[in-house]
């Protein structure tokens, strides 16, 4: 058995020769050459394997097979662990009866397995592959491009891999962030298996279930904290943003998806500033990613306006041409577009690099963290701060308009993530007592959003449905300012 450390980043194929040129250049790289490999993944019609946590292939180069098998492993940010089974062959057929017996679960029917297989889908690529010796360690840099095909349909395969071959993992990090300064590759969450399936249509739709509150380990130090905290945005970017690519044609699913990302960038920008870690180069990177979507807002309010078939527009007349003018807005935004200049600029994938170092040294204290007070504590004295910037933004005795609700939005934001990280920590009645009002305020200010945005549509089509509109954002300012002068007075949760 090898169990296999590694790091994968994809990058877009027309940065291929820069990426082989940069990797020839790097100190001690020992160019190994390039190699043909075919790739057969195999499972039982119903996916026994995989629901093992399983994957089997059988691998052809130069004439010679190899069969593979990858038991449960781990994902820490970018970096994956997996125990694998490799086993020569002679030829491109499995027997699962080579592998040790020790893999299977207990009283799994193995023949009845094999006799079950199928091929699910194939991978074709060639893989060029270096031996770089960086910080006392060895690197083997696999860079793969070639199609996976499943059911007569392809798509492109460009992936650089770094696998620890000698020394410390912290290498793969390193050798990564060289590349990601230059190259704009992200890391890859997706395994090739994981990306067949997909593609076969034997793996569910991807979704993510909406983040309440992070689950703090229970009686954990602050440095146990930061690690839960880092590793859960980490895993929900790279998980939004797979979503954001496979639902690139689903407009109406874009900007709330980009919303989500961006709130998860965010959370992880707010945790390593509270822990004293977000240094000038972080902050410009995670400015330069959030710039990209800057399409969340609008994208919402179009959005707002079109759900439901139009129902924010209730009793309206004549509603057809407005929701028109909307649809039209929506497609001229061209959000697709938009996220590929995000995943195209280098300072994407080297802040998640850089993420994932950060997360790696403080997991093996190379980074220190005051322990000098309670997480309890520590997170009372956050939620205290965060509360009085509200409290000095939106004093009961103000009187605020919809220009003021939007001009807070950023801040209500960010006071909410701080109960999202450590929320777990308190009683959930008061606690979802108090954040159930200013989570109200937070849709608020969205649909005074949309109907900002369907003023300025309904003057440029020369509608006059200023007095519709005003009624609308009076009545739910009304609404808004009730609940913001009630939600004040409730005696915060963690005093």
């Amino acid at each position: 058995m090898e169990a296999e450390i590694e790091l994968k980043l994809f990058f877009p194929e027309n940065k291929r020769e820069a990426l082989v040129s940069l990797l020839n250049s790097l100190p001690h790289s020992d160019a190994k050459g390039a190699t043909h490999l075919t790739n057969s993944y195999y499972d039982t019609p119903e996916l026994q394997l995989r629901q093992w946590d399983m994957g089997l292939r059988v691998r052809g180069r130069n004439g010679t097979y190899e069969q593979t098998i990858k038991t449960a492993g781990t994902v820490v940010g970018g970096v994956h662990s997996r125990p694998e089974y490799n086993i020569d062959i002679d030829q491109a057929k499995v027997n699962l009866s080579l592998f040790p017996q020790a893999i299977w679960p207990q009283g799994a029917d193995i023949d009845a397995v094999q006799a079950s297989l199928v091929s699910l889908f194939d991978t074709d690529f060639t893989r060029m592959s270096w031996h770089i010796y960086i910080d006392e360690s060895l690197v083997e840099v696999a860079l793969d491009i070639g199609s996976i095909t499943a059911q007569g349909i392809s798509e492109p395969l460009c992936e650089l891999e770094f696998e620890l071959l000698a020394g410390d993992a912290q290498a793969l990090l390193s050798l990564a962030s060289r590349v990601t300064e230059q190259i704009p590759a992200r890391l890859g969450r997706a395994s090739k298996a994981q990306r067949g399936y997909r593609l076969a249509a034997m793996a569910s739709p991807l979704q993510l279930e909406t983040l309440e509150f992070i689950a703090l380990p229970q009686g954990g130090s602050l440095k146990q904290a930061l690690v839960t905290l880092l590793e859960t945005g980490l895993d929900r970017w790279q998980q939004l943003e797979a979503m954001l690519l496979e639902s690139r044609e689903a407009r109406a699913q874009l900007p709330l998806l980009g919303y989500r990302l961006r709130a998860c960038i965010r959370l992880l920008r707010c945790t390593l500033e509270q822990f004293s870690l977000l240094d000038d180069a972080l902050q410009q990177a995670f400015a330069a990613v959030e710039a990209h979507l800057d399409f969340v807002e609008p994208g919402l309010s179009l959005c707002e306006l079109l759900d439901n078939d139009g129902a924010l527009l209730g009793n309206l007349s004549e509603p057809e041409g407005l929701l028109d003018a909307v649809n039209l807005q929506l497609s001229e935004m061209a959000i697709p577009q938009q996220i590929d200049a995000m995943l195209m600029d280098v300072a994407y994938g080297h802040l998640q690099v850089r993420l994932v170092s950060l997360l790696m040294a403080i997991n093996a204290g190379q980074v220190r963290i005051d322990e000098l007070q309670s997480l309890q504590i520590f997170a009372d004295t956050l939620q205290e701060a965060s509360w009085q910037r509200i409290v000095e933004l939106m004093p009961s005795n103000a009187e605020l308009s919809s220009e003021d609700y939007q001009s807070f939005a950023k801040a209500l934001d960010e006071s909410i993530f701080v109960g999202v990280a450590y929320g777990e920590l308190y009683r959930q009645k008061p606690r979802d007592q108090f954040r159930a009002p200013w989570q109200d305020l937070v849709l608020g200010i969205r649909t005074l959003a949309a109907y900002r945005r369907l003023r300025e549509i309904a003057t440029h089509l020369g509608r006059d449905i200023g007095d519709w509109l005003d009624n609308k954002e009076q009545s739910l300012l009304f609404a808004m300012e009730h609940s913001r002068r009630s939600a004040l007075k409730v005696q915060p949760y963690w005093r």
